[in-house]
């Protein structure tokens, strides 16, 4: 059950620290860690807000897969099991109701995408040239 904790050590250090850098403003634009939607990704203010957003929620998961650890190793056998699903389930959710608020926030920051180019008018490049009026 060691391997199991360990597991959830690692993601709650992943998902607290995360968190901090996110509600901190600190958290640089990346792929990896923290909100990567396109809108979030659009600039570094929409970034940082989105994540900002997200940070709270990414703590709280932390901290129950931290506690979900904690209850791996007190427990044994299948109820160590059953701790360590459940804990994970239960941040996962939190973390997804954190990206969900974060990512609305994104979208309403967010600047418009530019307009123009290969499927502006009728949306696939397939068809681009049956949307031009008749000339």
């Amino acid at each position: 059950m060691f391997v199991v904790a360990l597991v959830l050590f690692v993601s709650a250090v992943v998902a607290v620290t995360t968190g901090a850098l996110g509600l901190t403003g600190r958290l640089p634009r990346n792929r990896f860690f923290g909100v990567h939607t396109e809108a979030a990704l659009s600039n570094d203010e929409t970034f940082r807000v989105a994540n900002r957003v997200a940070a709270p929620t990414s703590i709280a998961a932390g901290a129950l897969l931290f506690a979900g650890g904690l209850v791996t190793l007190a427990t044994s056998g299948i109820l160590a099991l059953v701790v360590a699903a459940c804990a994970a389930v239960v941040a996962l959710f939190t973390l997804g109701a954190g990206a969900t608020a974060a990512a609305q926030r994104a979208d309403a920051i967010a600047p418009p995408a530019e307009v123009g180019g290969c499927g502006s008018s009728c949306g696939a490049c397939s068809l681009r040239d049956a949307c031009q009026p008749a000339g």
